[in-house]
């Protein structure tokens, strides 16, 4: 009875210990190199409180804005991932509960969630698909408590997740048409036969809908993006170059856990519907020209999965376990300075440059010949402040008449937000929810242009004269060198 009462204490602390462990991690590991450019996009959305944004749903940008009230702050900023990021991995290790695995197959579940690196990434700075890191495994629990015979009021759950996703990316409703599917593809749909899902899939609607009803009043600009990105920058993949993209954005190695995961849930009859909805997830990213990134919240599931299959295959085999262990952490260290901002920027840099080309990555270029062995990522959080102090010296330096009326034009919404985040200055641009929010009752007369067009076509301005060079030599290259104009006359 003692031996009993201790391994039911141990399966209740392993997921305690597991979360918080991982939240402790990203704490320290986050608040690095400065903030990224979606970010500064985020917060500036939500100090405009709205029920959507051309390009996401709400809650991101009230998550950001909100930790900025006190003043800036990245390591405030970057707690938010490390939180989504530790409720994960706990809910990582109830799963493996769930699916009746022990201590071993906790440990390595939690692991391999906690190390994989488009998981770290999600877990690593703020953006839209850190809530379902924690929402979508949360889910599953709930679906895999009810399937057991569990009270049917946890679709409320299911719905309440499902919902609160939708309110922060919209590829959650791909995650739950596939695990509907899934559902009725196996016997275990009679728990859909319950007026408890009807309340679910209610709640889900009615916390989803002011957003949607955001995007319908204002003509459904997300449709349009999705619709620019396929047709423009998203790569398109083959079925197998998409999956071949699974694997590598998974870690290699660390894959193999979670295919292993998905055999044994196929193998599983009353758990083969989450085998079934995953296979239908990705399907359906394949279709609709998903970014490989799109199903990634998924992951957590088929590793609690694959920590219970590996547990279960070596029970005879004690001597692998270790190996398992150490193979999972070997792998996901490997990979950290990639997704993690840990190394300084010349370590990184020669990092990079080692071990880069053997991974097939090679040095960003861009048409200029200009290039950088940051990532892109980490490229992204760098000289935002340093922009913004040049564009205000440019615009302080203006005579009191000119800045009465002057505007600064940038060409993206990092560059409009940085300078928004860092300054005072009135900042338009016509990228994303910047082309909604207009021009601030300014007449462009005298505009201060970052990097634009009125500084090589004077048929758009009167005059334009170069104030200022911004160099930024670890961000984008295409971002360094920046001529900054002070346009005069609208022709």
């Amino acid at each position: 009875m003692r031996y009993e009462r201790c391994m039911i204490k141990q399966r209740l602390s392993i997921p305690v210990i597991a979360g918080v462990l991982t939240f402790v991690f990203h704490l320290f590991a986050n608040p690095h190199y400065g903030f990224f450019r979606d970010e500064l996009y985020f917060i500036i959305c939500g100090f405009h409180p709205q029920w959507g944004y051309v390009d996401q749903p709400p809650v991101t940008p009230l998550l950001a804005a909100g930790s900025q009230l006190f003043g800036h702050s990245l390591f405030l900023l970057r707690a938010i991932p490390a939180a989504f990021a530790g409720a994960s991995v706990y809910v990582v290790c109830l799963l493996v509960a769930e699916f009746g695995g022990a201590a071993f197959a906790m440990v390595l579940a939690a692991l391999c969630a906690a190390l994989c690196p488009v998981l770290l990434a999600f877990g690593e700075k703020v953006g839209p698909d850190m809530v379902g890191l924690w929402l979508w495994p949360l889910a599953a629990l709930y679906l895999v408590r009810i399937v057991k015979g569990g009270d049917r009021r946890q679709w409320l759950g299911v719905g309440a997740a499902i919902g609160v996703s939708a309110e922060s990316k919209y590829s959650v409703l791909f995650f739950a048409l596939a695990f509907f599917v899934g559902l009725l593809l196996t016997p275990e749909r009679r728990i859909v036969f319950s007026k408890w899902f009807v309340a679910g899939a209610g709640l889900a609607i009615v916390i989803a809908l002011p957003n949607f009803a955001w995007q319908a009043v204002n003509g459904f600009p997300m449709w349009e993006l999705l619709r620019a990105g396929q047709n423009g920058k998203n790569v398109i993949l083959s079925p197998v170059a998409y999956v071949m993209a699974e694997l590598i954005v998974t870690n290699p190695l660390l894959s193999l856990f979670w295919i292993a995961g998905f055999v044994w849930l196929l193998l599983r009859p009353s758990l083969r519907f989450l085998g079934y909805g995953f296979a239908v997830l990705i399907v359906e990213m394949i279709f609709s020209h998903g970014k490989h990134y799109y199903p990634a919240d998924v992951y957590p599931i088929l590793f609690a999965a694959g920590g219970v299959a590996i547990e279960e295959w070596t029970r005879s085999l004690q001597f692998v376990r270790p190996v398992a262990l150490t193979v999972a952490v070997l792998a996901g260290l490997l990979l950290l300075p990639y997704v993690e901002p840990i190394l300084p920027e010349e370590t990184f840099i020669r990092f990079n440059q080692t071990v880069g080309p053997k991974l097939g990555m090679s040095a960003i270029s861009t048409e200029h010949l200009k290039q950088t062995w940051m990532t892109q990522d980490w490229a992204d959080m760098h000289g935002w402040p340093q922009l913004a102090s040049a564009v205000q010296h440019v615009y302080d330096s203006l005579p009191s008449s000119d800045r009465a009326k002057a505007v600064v034009f940038a060409q993206n919404y990092g560059e409009a937000s940085a300078i928004a985040f860092f300054t005072n200055v009135p900042v338009i641009s016509g990228h994303n929810q910047y082309y909604l929010w207009g021009l601030h009752g300014k007449s462009g007369e005298v505009m201060i242009d970052v990097n634009g067009e009125c500084w090589h076509d004077l048929h758009l301005y009167r005059s334009a004269t170069r104030a200022a060079v911004f160099s930024n030599p670890y961000g984008m290259p295409y971002e360094d060198h920046m001529p900054i104009a002070v346009c005069r006359g609208i022709t």
